[in-house]
């Protein structure tokens, strides 16, 4: 049993069927478990369901180990669940990566710093030494890690070393200007989370807000999602746009696209920390 009274989020996603809210939700109450709030979901198209659960389980209830072998063997086994079982008071771990555009690191920084992120920060990797002095003010390691073709493979693996050496639950790409190699993409699966500049799909390549001033656009957004091999192709987690006119000039779309970023990035993070993103096939689940 629990010493003291702790807190969970449980994730499930299963085909659906009858009756899993009700196996879970008594399965909880039979071990003396609070529900604080739940969500559900439903795709018709995919046939699965997706469920996320955060409750308290009291003084007397029994440990996470305990709940986690009892829940796999009476709900997880029947529903054929892919589930997991998070402990809500832990902050998760979070290493940033960052290159030369400094504002989404700067934001990501000041949210944690007033509460606002529920996380840890054990470092923070650059390619760059621009902002090892932010990251001294903020008193957290800064690994500066050069990269070139040829060096590529030996500072990825660096960066794997040091996202095991601290125990790192995500890595953000606060605008980290590297494409990862499918090798480091496969091993951190669900793990990465990117910031892309511009609505996906849309304008690819380099100076995409040019690009878009060029074509007269009237709308200019960002997407957060989940890094993959394939480039930008990922698992979407959180989009934003904003109004643009004709009056605007390129510089002025810079200006608001960087501070669209800051705020599609800090939710997507959030929101993953949180556990409220599942993956469903190419897309996500996410319960706001």
């Amino acid at each position: 049993m629990s010493d003291t009274a702790a807190a969970y989020i449980l994730t499930i996603s299963c085909p659906d069927t009858v009756g899993i809210v009700y196996a879970v939700s008594g399965f909880l109450a039979e071990r003396k478990c609070n529900i604080i709030d739940s969500a559900q979901f439903g795709d018709r198209s995919s046939g699965l369901f997706f469920l996320r659960v955060h409750f308290s389980a009291a003084a007397d209830s029994p440990a996470k180990a305990e709940l986690e072998a009892a829940f796999r063997e009476v709900v997880a086994a029947p529903f054929a669940m892919d589930w997991r079982l998070h402990d809500a008071m832990r902050p998760q771990r979070v290493l940033i990566m960052v290159s030369k555009f400094g504002h989404c690191l700067n934001d990501l920084l000041y949210r944690y710093r007033i509460g606002y992120l529920p996380i840890e920060i054990p470092a923070i990797v650059s390619n760059h030494r621009d902002f090892y002095q932010l990251a001294a003010w903020h008193n957290i390691p800064f690994h500066y890690l050069p990269v070139t073709n040829e060096t590529k493979a030996q500072q990825e693996a660096r960066l794997l070393q040091i996202v095991e050496e601290e125990k790192v639950d995500l890595v953000v790409l606060a605008r980290y200007m590297q494409v990862l190699s499918p090798g480091t993409c496969e091993k951190l699966a669900g793990r990465v989370i990117n910031i892309h500049h511009s609505f996906l799909p849309s304008f690819k390549g380099a100076k995409p807000y040019h690009q878009a001033h060029t074509r007269g656009v009237k709308l200019i957004g960002a997407t957060a999602h989940y890094v993959t091999e394939n480039l930008d192709e990922g698992p979407i987690i959180e989009q934003e746009a904003e109004r643009v006119d004709h009056t605007m000039t390129p510089d002025d779309l810079v200006a608001i696209g960087r501070d669209i970023e800051n705020v599609v990035l800090a939710r997507a993070v959030k929101y993953h920390v949180e556990h409220r993103v599942l993956l469903n096939g190419t897309k996500t689940v996410v319960f706001k």
